[in-house]
């Protein structure tokens, strides 16, 4: 076994992983850039390493300096953890090369994956079964349109480098075809470096099921299925295992196939094999496909481990140590069900834009296990993926478990950015989840239940309210006087709207509250406020907002009416960008007129892609930024005048 190994990667894998190793007894270096100076993953290794600037190009994907750090601390390994290098065959041969080995798999084994359609190449004489479509290398658009004809609509454009739908769009009819190609094909240049697609059939009612598997370079086991159908824009969401409605045969055919492609490249290592599956008539052993490999450890990995009880981290060391599998297939079994749900920075009612900003309050429930790489007082970069945790939780049955991860959601509390926590609490109370009716359309059919805003009642402003005044410590006599009630006011501001607060402080222990025409009472029992009757739940201040802690967190902003700036807001008149990032186009020109809804420019952010849209109809009077600016949050980009017919 190593005695020191070097972690290439950053924020909750980079945690994940030294966890494991740091039990093991084994010592680990950290990498960080300088956004990172201050991250998790530095502060829990044991020697850490600074290798660059902020962006992933100047410091976590620049293998020869994280090769150079692994040298100088000692290290004998490299652990990849996934993103960055963990799929680049060329960075695999470098390590070895500098005689270190790499945790993961061969460099032959990532190029024969590396490619969808050449894997898919590959799978077809493995015997696994492949979607229909074109997987050729001629990438002229008139024959790749063509193809997508013969397949027949809708289909598939996809990367052929990569994942994580980007470089991924699905084309319903032959009239989108060419802005769907080439908006994928510039999102895979960005993501990938590589601008080549494949055309593929979309699968009716299709499922996302995918089966892990690890190798020691000769022989490999399969550890089961996940399902990974709850997706938006194909982005996993939230994960389970074992699949809902999966039957013994399906599973055994799924896992052959997945050992069978897995031996067929001679893998070591953890990875995973997808499929897509058709269940529009149930989970058959003919209706599955073959989409891709991933060579490296999921993200979604905990929800296996937490049915098979093994760690894949520790298998990882131990068979890049030189040991041969740790188990049989014969060994392995599943013992209950498990969730993970996907909690990231992101503004759901602007359609999941990704978002920043610094974690004032973080705190994750007992019920669950949390894999993070920030903590209270981090800060959300825009430099790399707004990933806050995984909340895992596992029970003896699927009922059980789904149980306890509406339990740990609920019980979750984030302030100081914008996240998805209340959109995954939807989505486990989601009826048709709770009965296992999942595929990868359930989340775009119900978007509009599942993204539903929290009822902000009175108690929410008087708890905020309490909070802003300092009214709410047990024994507080803040402001109390014996002759009169005491009459404050605080103004709050949710969604851009600001609510008058007056508050009448009657004793140390009652409190009236006057919202508009509404009295609540708040009254303290023992130690406790309580409003109507129920305990007020946990409230936390930062600076000017407020967060109560009910219903997934409501923020509210502390107003000084005083200096609340005049005037309207957001008259359409000005595209702003929505976070930082890199003008990656501009389709707006000075003079030409634009309908609502037109692209007026394209900005990459978090590894992604944005296209800002005109508010309104109008005439583009000035364009402020050029392909290649770096941008501020809130940055003016392009503004708009009113068309003439409209001014006159």
């Amino acid at each position: 076994m190593f005695d020191t190994i070097l972690i290439a990667n950053r924020g909750e894998i980079a945690c994940r992983v030294m966890e494991t190793a740091q039990a093991m007894g084994v010592r680990c270096v950290a990498v960080y850039s300088d956004a990172d100076v201050s991250a998790k993953h530095v502060a829990m290794a044991d020697m850490s390493r600074h290798i660059g600037g902020s962006a992933p190009a100047d410091s976590y994907l620049r293998g020869d300096v994280i090769i150079k750090a692994a040298l100088e601390t000692g290290a004998q390994a490299i652990h990849p953890g996934y993103g960055f290098l963990s799929e680049n065959p060329d960075f695999v041969e470098a390590v070895e090369a500098a005689g270190l080995v790499f945790i993961g798999p061969s460099a032959s084994a990532i190029r024969a994956m590396g490619l969808k359609d050449a894997a898919k190449a590959l799978m077809v004489e493995a015997g696994v079964p492949v979607v229909p479509g074109y997987h050729g290398s001629d990438q002229d658009d008139t024959l790749l349109k063509a193809e997508a004809a013969k397949i027949g609509y809708p289909v598939l454009i996809k990367a052929v480098a990569g994942g994580g739908g980007k470089g991924m769009r699905l084309v319903e009819d032959a009239g989108g075809f060419d802005a769907a190609l080439q908006s994928a094909r510039s999102e895979a240049k960005t993501a990938f470096g590589n601008s080549d697609v494949l055309v593929e059939k979309f699968v009716t009612s299709p499922r996302h099921i995918e089966v892990q598997v690890f190798g020691d370079g000769t022989r490999a086991v399969h550890l089961f299925e996940r399902d990974c159908s709850l997706q938006r824009r194909h982005q996993k969401v939230i994960e389970e295992a074992p699949a809902p409605g999966m039957t013994e045969e399906m599973r055994a055919a799924m896992g052959a196939a997945a050992v069978r492609a897995a031996e067929a490249i001679g893998y070591s290592g953890a990875g995973t094999v997808e499929f897509i599956v058709d269940g529009s008539g149930g989970l058959r052993p003919d209706g599955f496909f073959f989409m891709e490999m991933n060579t490296r450890l999921q993200v979604e990995h905990p929800v296996t481990e937490a049915i098979t009880g093994v760690d894949l981290v520790a298998w990882q060391l131990r068979v890049a140590s030189g040991e041969g599998l740790p188990a049989s297939q014969d060994d392995l079994g599943i013992n209950g069900h498990a969730f993970e749900a996907r909690l990231y920075a992101e503004d759901v009612p602007k359609g999941f834009l990704p978002a920043t900003g610094t974690l004032t309050h973080l705190a994750f429930p007992g019920v669950a296990r949390a894999d993070s790489g920030v903590r209270s007082g981090d800060t959300i970069s825009p430099f790399y993926d707004p990933m806050i945790a995984k909340v895992v939780v596992h029970g003896p049955t699927r009922a059980i478990a789904l149980s306890r991860l509406r339990q740990a959601l609920g019980g979750t509390q984030v302030a100081g950015t914008v996240t998805n926590l209340a959109f995954l609490g939807a989505l486990a109370a989601h009826e048709g989840f709770g009965r296992g009716d999942v595929d990868t359309g359930l989340i775009a059919r119900d978007i509009e239940a599942l993204t539903a805003q929290a009822e902000v009642g009175p108690q929410h402003y008087v708890m905020a309210g309490m909070k802003a005044l300092g009214l709410d410590a047990a024994g507080s006599m803040a402001g109390f006087t014996l002759w009169q009630p005491l009459l404050r006011t605080v103004t709050l501001e949710r969604g851009g709207e600001a609510q008058v607060l007056k508050v009448e402080v009657l004793s140390a222990d009652a409190q009236n509250w006057h919202i508009g025409e509404v009295v609540t009472v708040a009254r303290k029992v023992g130690d406790t406020w309580q409003i109507g009757g129920q305990a007020v739940a946990r409230v936390v201040r930062a600076g000017n907002t407020v967060t109560v802690f009910d219903d997934y967190g409501i923020a509210f902003d502390i107003v000084d009416p005083l200096e609340r700036a005049g005037g309207a807001h957001g008259d359409g008149n000005l595209i702003e960008a929505p976070m930082p990032g890199l003008v990656r186009s501009v389709d707006a020109a000075v003079g030409a007129s634009v309908k609502k809804g037109d692209r007026l420019a394209v900005l990459e952010a978090m590894k992604m892609e944005h296209s800002l849209l005109a508010a309104r109809d109008g005439v583009v009077a000035e364009v402020l930024a050029a392909p290649g600016d770096q941008v501020e949050a809130g940055a003016a980009l392009v503004r708009l005048e009113a068309a003439e017919e409209d001014a006159a």
